[in-house]
């Protein structure tokens, strides 16, 4: 038997692998047994057939940042003619899009805009929460950050509980790409430690909300760098659960490829084998978080079908907006039946989730479609 075939065997007997482990899984070429394992680990956790999507929009409130990562497309430097920050009418405007079409979250993410004080995020959640019912997932780590800096001295952990008692529901994990140093340093030097991204998530869990873990691959990392990442992950989830915070704290983990299209970070792009390995690797490794989120607004909804057998359980959000990625070119849009239709290919029974994976709906009927369905336009 190989090393390989004794590590999975290991995994698949629900004992933990280890950094060395996951190391010699990365370096390994067999990626379909990887994924069977990946996908025997997903069916113990969730054994009915059900991949589960959540109704959501991304609202890029401002595109103006200051730490300009080598590898984003998006953003404008302070001062640009292009630089934006969307008036709060056009934002309820698209909430309001959002909820007509059974939506339920809202991910609102935009640079770090060093001209926004503290108060426009506490101010626009009150009067989002005063207007609609609808969850806030929004804010990277990074603009956590940014809101501490223009806080006027308030601590992370109180940045924090404004934003908390303001509206904002839960944290997603972007920002988080490579979670050592060396890499971060590489691509995006003023972004800030891994540790800096790992403080912002485990503050967020101390305070009772849950967040989402993310990984990015193909900045030309080491594979011990990538095993690092899932190993920290893992730690703080470990550190979640023994300190009994009333929080599942990170309730889902989503990795895609690195983007270099339109960037100025130039790198290998990777394909979609990198990405499936990837996937089945960490929920591999990452036996103490429940959910996997497929990546298909970057790997398409092709590959996206084919990760929901190597390990994936969730279809990840309908995406009604999306410019971040899009701005790199890669954006692959679906409307919402086409949702159904592709969870369905899979051999999946499509259900509509929210932010905390609460099933809201079943689709088992194959006819079965979702009314006002909003079609999106390249």
């Amino acid at each position: 038997m190989s090393s390989v075939d004794r590590i999975l065997d290991s995994a698949l007997a629900g004992n933990r692998i280890s950094l060395e482990d996951c190391i010699e899984l990365y370096e390994s070429d067999q990626i379909e047994k990887m994924g069977h394992v990946a996908n025997q680990i997903m069916l113990k956790r969730h054994p009915d057939p059900i991949t589960t999507f959540v109704i959501g929009r991304n609202i890029n409130y401002t595109n103006i940042c200051d730490v300009y990562c080598r590898f984003c497309a998006f953003y404008r430097a302070p001062g640009s003619a292009e630089g934006y920050v969307l008036p709060n009418e056009t934002i309820f405007t698209k909430i309001q899009e959002t909820l007509d079409v059974g939506g339920t979250e809202i991910l609102m993410q935009g640079g770090t805009n060093p001209n926004l004080p503290f108060t426009y995020y506490t101010d626009i959640l009150r009067e989002i929460k005063k207007r609609f019912s609808i969850q806030m997932h929004s804010f990277s780590p990074a603009e956590i950050m940014k809101m501490k800096e223009v806080s006027d001295g308030l601590t992370l952990e109180e940045v924090m509980r404004e934003l908390h008692a303001a509206g904002l529901d839960s944290l997603p994990g972007g920002g988080a790409e490579i979670l050592d140093d060396r890499t971060r340093k590489k691509i995006s030097r003023l972004k800030g430690s891994w540790r800096d991204w790992m403080d912002v998530m485990q503050t967020a869990h101390k305070i009772g909300m849950h967040t989402t873990a993310t990984m990015v691959i193909g900045f030309g990392e080491t594979m011990e760098e990538r095993a690092l990442h899932l190993l920290r992950i893992r730690d703080a989830q470990d550190e979640c659960i023994a300190n009994g915070y009333k929080t599942p704290g990170f309730l889902a983990f989503i990795s895609w490829l690195f983007q270099p299209d339109n960037t100025n970070l130039k790198a290998e792009k990777l394909g979609p084998q990198d990405y499936l390995k990837n996937v089945a690797i960490s929920r591999i490794m990452l036996d103490n978080i429940p959910n996997f989120q497929s990546s298909w607004v970057t790997m398409g909804p092709e590959v996206g079908k084919q990760s929901l057998h190597f390990g994936c359980n969730d279809f990840g959000s309908t995406m009604i907006e999306e410019n971040v990625v899009s701005a790199a070119g890669t954006t692959h849009k679906v409307n919402i039946s086409s949702t159904l239709d592709i969870i369905r290919g899979a051999g999946k029974i499509p259900a509509q989730r929210n932010t905390r994976y609460e099933i809201l709906r079943v689709f088992d009927n194959e006819n079965e479609k979702i009314e006002n369905d909003f079609v999106m336009q390249n």
